[in-house]
C-alpha cells in the first residue's frame, strides 16, 4: 500500500487539521508516514500546501514528484488547480467548489469550474454549505476529508476514531459536528465519484 497526497488550501481553512487526522489514523494502523508542509503567508490568507505520503513500507522522501500524486485534497478550488501538475493520470481531485477570494485578480467562479470540469476523476463539493447546514461553517475541512476518505486507503472507521480523539478535548458537541460533516462529505463522494 502506498498513497501520495497533496493537501492544498488557504491559511485558516484547516489543511493541517486534515493532515493531523489522516496522520493519526495512519500511525494507529501501523503505516509509515512522511509530510512536508509549506505555509506561505497562511496568517494573511495565503496558500498552504502539504505533501503527505503514506505506505506500509519505509518512505525515503517527503516530497511527491510532479505527476505522481494519487490525490489532491483541496479546501479551495483555485488552490486545487494550482497543484494539478502533481496529480498522476489516474489520480483523483477532491475540492471545495466555493472560492476563498483573497486576491484582486481572482478568476471568475465559472472559469474555475470549467477548468475543474476538465478533470476526469474528481469530486467537487460545496463543503461550505454542507458544513453550515451541519451547524459549523468552520468544519468545511471535515466535509472535504469525508469526500476524500473513499480514496485514502485507510478504513473509514480509523478516520472517524482519529476525529473523535483529536476533537475530543474540545467537547462532545464539537466531535459530533465534525463527524456529521465527515459523513456528509463521504456520502456525497460515494454518490458522485462515478459522474
Amino acid at each position: 500500500m502506498k498513497i501520495d497526497i497533496i493537501l492544498a488550501g488557504v491559511g485558516g481553512q484547516g489543511i493541517l487539521s486534515i493532515a493531523s487526522i489522516v496522520g493519526h489514523a495512519a500511525v494507529k494502523k501501523g503505516l509509515y508516514m512522511k509530510q512536508a508542509e509549506v505555509h506561505g503567508m497562511s496568517q494573511r490568507g495565503g496558500d498552504v500546501q502539504s505533501h503527505f505520503r503514506l505506505a506500509d513500507r519505509e518512505i525515503y522522501s517527503d516530497l511527491i514528484p510532479k505527476g505522481q500524486a494519487d490525490l489532491i485534497i483541496s479546501v479551495e478550488p483555485m488552490e486545487a488547480l494550482r497543484y494539478l501538475p502533481w496529480l498522476s493520470k489516474e489520480g483523483w481531485l477532491i475540492t471545495n467548489s466555493k472560492p476563498f477570494v483573497n486576491i484582486s485578480n481572482y478568476p471568475e467562479e465559472a472559469v474555475l469550474m470549467a477548468e475543474l470540469d476538465k478533470q476526469p476523476r474528481k469530486v467537487v463539493i460545496d463543503a461550505d454549505r454542507i458544513a453550515k447546514e451541519a451547524g459549523s461553517s468552520r468544519s468545511a475541512n471535515m466535509v472535504i476529508l469525508g469526500a476524500a476518505s473513499p480514496f485514502i486507503q485507510i478504513e473509514f472507521e480509523a478516520i472517524e476514531n482519529a476525529v473523535q480523539e483529536i476533537f475530543g478535548k474540545k467537547g462532545e458537541e464539537m466531535v459530533s459536528i465534525n463527524l456529521q460533516c465527515l459523513h456528509a462529505g463521504r456520502d456525497f463522494a460515494e454518490q458522485h465519484k462515478d459522474n
